[in-house]
């Protein structure tokens, strides 16, 4: 019963077995292709029990492990590798059928490829999750086969695993790394002239080429006879809050994933980017109702619990309730914070039934409202309208991006800031905001 788990015909079995059956057949007139026929069914014969001994009754055989992180990156490429040795005294044909998590709804993955003898080979591919939650991946199948391709062995390994799909760490990784390193304008981060000085002092220290002159203490100066300069840093401990409308507003989907977890991830690499600048990050999430307040604070924990927090973040995409956010809003954060504020509004009326509310957060806290850019009418715009269809279809876009242009002006009116932004530029454009209002003192 084992071995019948265990063997498998190919294709090229059956192609043999076709020809073997006409050449019967047409001997029944032809009787040298009669003969001819038999000749060749015994040499098959005798080559499938070859290569069956081979792969079934020697012992030899091949060990596949799969191999990859605890925790994949959502919206981001996670390589998974395939370990793969060959135990085999000859060399082999393999294909390998990974059983991939069924959320990926894909059901011709393979990979062949061929191994020598007694060696150990590393296959990578890719995989992209859209959606935050735990994958399981099923179990690795490994068909292996000799050079003659007749028939071949199943090697099942039961590698049933279970992977947590989290906000974008890789994203937040990168940009920590660019941030560490000053290198965030290669990744389209602005250099922003800064204005003024903080009301942070730091040091006194001495005068070098380049400083600023009208920093200079004249009476350390005079004491230490050698020009020295006040040096001033940003101010820290402000608090950054990202406020995530979890509401149906952020269903709209874009390259698989939703809105809500494109905000997701930009207030997972804000936040970091914030502690890192000694400021207090926090996260607070609603729609009908607020789900999640975490209070802004810059412990080495806060990133960690930043991260859970996000990961357990589930909507039902309900209708978003503005005064319950404000209610709540101006009972937990006593302290002037900036509020990054993920929504979207398609209409201006949209707007003004929540404008009200906006305001109320504007008038304690600086207020950045974060929308989203539809890529999807920028291309009907774009391209030219040869029928009536297409001529409606272009003039709805057009009335729907000059919305969101009046959306903007609204915000603008009622002293709110506003950042209008296409899904993939989100985190880049919501740092460039953040190191300008840092830049200008406005936190």
């Amino acid at each position: 019963m084992r071995f019948l788990k265990e063997v498998y015909l190919t294709s090229r079995f059956l192609l043999i077995i076709t020809g073997i059956v006409l050449l019967f057949f047409f001997g029944y007139f032809v009787p040298f292709l009669f003969f001819t026929a038999k000749i060749v069914l015994i040499a098959f014969v005798i080559i499938l029990l070859a290569e069956s001994f081979i792969l079934f009754v020697s012992n030899g055989n091949v060990y596949a492990e799969r191999v990859n992180d605890d925790r994949f990156s959502n919206g981001d490429d996670n390589a998974v590798k395939i370990v793969l040795t060959n135990n085999y005294t000859i060399n082999i044909k393999a294909k390998i059928i990974d059983e991939l998590p069924f959320i990926f709804q894909i059901r011709d993955f393979e990979i062949n490829s061929q191994l020598d003898k007694s060696i150990t080979k590393i296959f990578t591919y890719n995989i992209r999750p859209v959606k935050r939650g735990e994958y399981q991946f099923g179990a690795l199948n490994i068909y292996v086969s000799s050079m003659l391709n007749i028939v071949c062995r199943r090697f099942r390994f039961d590698q049933n695993k279970n992977v947590a799909v989290y906000p974008s760490y890789i994203q937040m990784k990168k940009y920590q790394i660019m941030a560490v390193s000053d290198r965030l304008v290669e990744i389209g981060i602005k250099k922003i002239r800064r204005i003024g000085h903080s009301m942070e002092f730091e040091q006194i220290k001495e005068y070098v080429q380049g400083d600023d002159y009208r920093t200079i203490n004249w009476k350390a100066t005079a004491r230490k006879r050698q020009l020295m300069i006040n040096h001033y840093v940003d101010e820290k401990a402000q608090q950054v809050y990202s406020i995530i409308d979890m509401g149906r507003t952020m269903k709209m989907p874009f390259e698989g994933m939703t809105l809500l977890d494109y905000s997701i991830n930009a207030s997972l690499v804000i936040s970091n980017i914030a502690l890192l600048k000694q400021d207090k990050a926090g996260i607070i999430s609603f729609n009908n109702k607020v789900f999640s307040v975490l209070p802004a604070e810059k412990n080495p924990l806060q990133l960690k619990k930043i991260v859970e927090l996000l990961y357990k973040q589930q909507t039902e995409f309900l209708e978003s309730d503005y005064e319950k956010l404000a209610s709540i809003v101006k009972s937990k954060i006593k302290q002037r914070s900036l509020l990054l504020f993920y929504t979207n509004f398609e209409t201006a009326s949209s707007l003004k039934n929540q404008l009200n509310y906006l305001k109320s957060l504007a008038a304690s806290h600086l207020l950045i409202v974060i929308l989203f850019k539809n890529t999807g009418l920028d291309k009907i715009i774009c391209r030219s309208a040869n029928s009536l269809e297409e001529i409606y279809q272009k003039t709805i876009a057009e009335k729907f991006a000059f919305e969101k242009k009046v959306i903007q002006k609204e915000l603008s009116v009622a002293g709110i800031q506003s950042i209008i932004t296409t899904p993939q530029q989100l985190s880049v454009n919501t740092i460039n905001k953040y190191l300008e209002l840092k830049a200008r003192g406005m936190i």
